[in-house]
């Protein structure tokens, strides 16, 4: 973690260039929420990347429950952890936009296509911590 301010009531935080080094060779993310209840739910993201200094993003393909945690807490911790080497990062912040259109979301929508998989949105995460393991 490098530097943080203060954006709108939240703390953003400027991920460092190890930790966007580790998002980027690493996959896939653990991503946790958890609804206002708090009963929590982890999910893979294969699409966890970052999208700039403060943002981390995913696309949702198959979450219900993530998706439904979201829109009642938008809490998000996630891990990228590598088990041979015993390397990775962890990420706390906050659910910035869930898109269902614009460029960011079509942009996505055509990497997971040519996969062969669909995107129902993308999930934009403002950063409020990160550190490495």
């Amino acid at each position: 973690m490098k530097e943080s301010n203060f954006k709108g009531g939240v703390t953003i935080a400027k991920l460092s260039e190890d930790i966007k080094k580790i998002i980027g060779e690493i996959h896939p993310a653990f991503v946790a929420t958890a609804s206002k209840e708090g009963k929590p739910n982890v999910s893979p993201k294969g699409s966890f990347r970052v999208l700039d200094d403060e943002h981390v993003i995913f696309a949702e393909i198959a979450s219900p429950r993530t998706m439904a945690n979201l829109k009642e807490n938008p809490q998000v911790c996630a891990i990228v952890f590598d088990p041979a080497t015993r390397r990775g990062c962890r990420v706390w912040g906050k659910v910035e936009e869930i898109l269902s259109s614009g460029d960011l979301f079509e942009s996505e929508k055509a990497e997971r296509a040519k996969m062969k998989r669909g995107t129902n949105c993308v999930v934009k995460i403002a950063v409020e911590e990160a550190t490495t393991l």
